[in-house]
């Protein structure tokens, strides 16, 4: 039985078969983007061990092909199985090791890649200090104890156990949360305004301001803006309902919806969702996932220049200044389009600006697997050339090797051709 998985995990056929489910994948993968958007066919197509198919009117998920995890680990092990079954060292085969060890470490830290990198933004408006930064496409339930006025405790709850609902108890916080209704995507509606079912608090903004769902965001520049209704229920009486929402706590939304809704609701849209519970003053908030930094940065300025004459851009450029006292780092750097900053682990890009110019959007990336891909091209390129050069060596030494032919010799004679036929004189 192991003898056969062996022979199977090592046959040459299993990787024909695994080269050729990776094109179908990445070529149906990559129509898939046009209908339901970049992110959603990366997460069902391409982030997935197998592709699902949902029939209509059902909640039904059918595998129906391999993913992109499931083919690439499958081609991982058959590459390291039938590596070290057939492979036999010597001189002669190091540049075909390094070859191979090159393709390897190239899957390996694309797996990684995938698993532990972490994408987020950085909003700095001019002369605003930030000491987080924020994700672009993941979210959090954010209570806050904002009681002390000399600092704030705050609990987060990610986003997946929102869209589970049912019961949530904030650690170290003396009242439970129960998730009424979650919407992964939703718009803003006034009272009076028509559409399908809305959803509607009890307490606070979520009295007038309404807010109905929408089908997930599919292209590349949409996001999805999640609103849940909260209900705060302290040792099982209820305090009410909350409605929170992403157009609550992004700042650019929340803007807009108070130039639209505001004077007609009469409310300011702005302000967080509170509540009391045991003397303590709480805030929920419905906002971008947050990774909390041990450094700080500060935006001392912004400039957006273009060529002259036109509307194209020509630079981008944010003028930070980095304060880190637990590593001695208090200097200012100069982000630009194509010169980011790397500091901690981390890579700071200059992505966007909004209106105005006085807000820079910065991307921010951390890959512990970013080295990967030019060490393994660094192996690859090196075993190639490696094995170039000993089979040129070997080469060489054998023409050496071969005795010239003495001087004496004779020519080997030429064989001419008989002729078919006489030519007749002119």
């Amino acid at each position: 039985m192991l003898k056969n998985c062996a022979n199977f995990l090592t046959s040459l056929r299993l990787t024909v078969v695994c080269l050729g489910l990776a094109i179908i994948v990445v070529f149906f993968g990559t129509l898939a983007e046009v209908h339901i958007g970049l992110y959603a066919a990366q997460a069902e197509i391409f982030r997935s061990f197998f592709i699902h198919w949902t029939p209509k009117g059902t909640h039904l998920r059918i595998p129906v092909f391999p993913g992109g995890w499931l083919v690439g680990l499958v081609l991982l092990a058959n590459l390291i199985a039938a590596h070290i079954k057939r492979f036999q060292f010597s001189k002669k085969k190091i540049g075909i090791l390094m070859v191979h060890a090159g393709l390897i470490f190239l899957l390996a830290g694309q797996f990684f890649t995938e698993i532990f990198q972490v994408e987020s933004q950085m909003r700095l408006p001019v002369g605003a200090t930030m000491n987080y930064t924020e994700g672009s496409r993941n979210h959090e339930l954010a209570v806050i104890d904002v009681t002390d006025p000399s600092h704030d405790s705050v609990v987060s709850i990610p986003e997946a156990l929102l869209a589970k609902g049912g019961e949530i108890r904030p650690p170290g916080m003396p009242f439970t949360l129960r998730v009424k209704s979650y919407l992964p995507n939703s718009t803003p509606a006034g009272p009076m305004s028509g559409g399908g079912p809305k959803l509607q608090a009890s307490q606070g903004i979520g009295r007038k301001l309404l807010f109905t769902p929408l089908p997930d965001a599919e292209r590349m520049d949409d996001e999805n803006r999640p609103t849940a209704l909260v209900e705060v229920v302290d040792g099982g009486k209820s305090l009410g309902d909350w409605t929170v929402s992403y157009w609550l706590a992004k700042i650019p939304l929340a803007r807009e919806l108070q130039a639209e809704f505001g004077a007609m609701l009469n409310v300011t849209l702005t302000e967080p969702q509170k509540f009391v519970v045991a003397g303590h003053t709480y805030e929920m908030a419905l906002r971008p996932t947050r990774y909390p930094k041990p450094y700080s940065i500060t935006l001392l300025e912004f400039k957006h220049d273009v060529y002259p004459g036109t509307d194209i851009p020509s630079n981008f450029s944010s003028k930070i200044h980095l304060s880190d006292p637990a590593r001695g780092e208090d200097r200012d750097v100069l982000i630009r389009m194509n010169t980011p900053l790397r500091y901690a682990g981390e890579t700071f890009y200059q992505a966007s600006f909004e209106e105005g110019d006085m807000v820079s959007i910065l991307q921010v990336v951390r890959n512990p697997a970013a080295a990967t891909p030019y060490v393994a091209c660094t192996l690859v390129a090196t075993g190639l050339i490696v094995q170039f050069l000993m089979h040129l060596i070997g080469f060489v030494r054998k023409r050496a090797q071969v005795p010239p032919l003495p001087a004496s010799a004779k020519p080997p004679k030429v064989l001419q051709p008989a002729l078919a036929g006489k030519r007749s004189a002119p």
